[in-house]
């Protein structure tokens, strides 16, 4: 079965799925990878990214720490966060997703801790990648329009967060939403239980910007 992973780089949680997201594609899954800018699906939904609410940024980055000892995962924050990914996800979307590359930028910034812009850090990622100058890479494969247009094509699909699997009509938001999709896969009418398909169109008490 073919499935879509959506991420972005500034994402920890897209880092914390990444294994998960892997095992699923060798056993299980065609799965394309596909790099989307989390900022403008947040703006098109109207949401605040977590790091963007004060208390909820601490929590946030404390069980990210804690859910990567849970799992053995090496994990270190960047130097700052949240930071600007567009390049990366130009330079993985002029690579079209291609999981080395993928396993690369992210190792770079969440296993090593490193500034994804800090000349260094793209000096190493040029020799990783084998690739002498990535800007011209990003130009000759006209990878900001397709960065555009991947993250447009994940707001039509109603994709609202990163990481987001998408597979058999449905979707799986976050690291600890892969559960879920392998419960989904071993039954693929997991969704036609009663109690599931009623929370689908429950009714809306209140609608608190009214």
């Amino acid at each position: 079965m073919k499935a879509v992973w959506y991420f972005d780089v500034v994402s920890p949680f897209s880092y914390l799925a990444l294994d998960e997201v892997g095992q699923l594609g060798r056993e299980s899954l065609r799965i394309d990878m596909k790099p989307v800018l989390f900022a403008a699906m947040l703006n098109h939904w109207g949401q605040l990214g977590p790091a963007e609410v004060g208390p909820k940024r601490t929590h946030t980055y404390r069980m990210c720490v804690w859910q990567a000892r849970e799992k053995g995962i090496d994990f270190r924050f960047p130097p700052a966060h949240p930071f600007n990914p567009l390049f990366m996800l130009r330079v993985l979307t002029a690579l079209g997703g291609e999981k080395d590359a993928v396993r690369c930028v992210f190792d770079l910034i969440w296993r090593e801790g490193r500034d994804p812009s800090a000349p260094d850090t793209l000096a190493t990622l040029r020799e990783r990648l084998g690739v002498g100058d990535l800007d011209d890479l990003i130009e000759r494969t006209d990878a900001k329009t397709r960065l555009r247009n991947a993250t447009q094509e994940a707001v039509a699909a109603c994709v609202f967060g990163v990481p987001t699997l998408v597979f058999g009509g449905q979707q799986f938001w976050g690291a600890d939403a892969m559960p879920l999709a392998r419960a989904f896969l071993a039954n693929p009418k997991l969704f036609d239980d009663a109690e599931l398909r009623r929370v689908e169109n429950l009714p809306i008490g209140i609608d608190r910007r009214k």
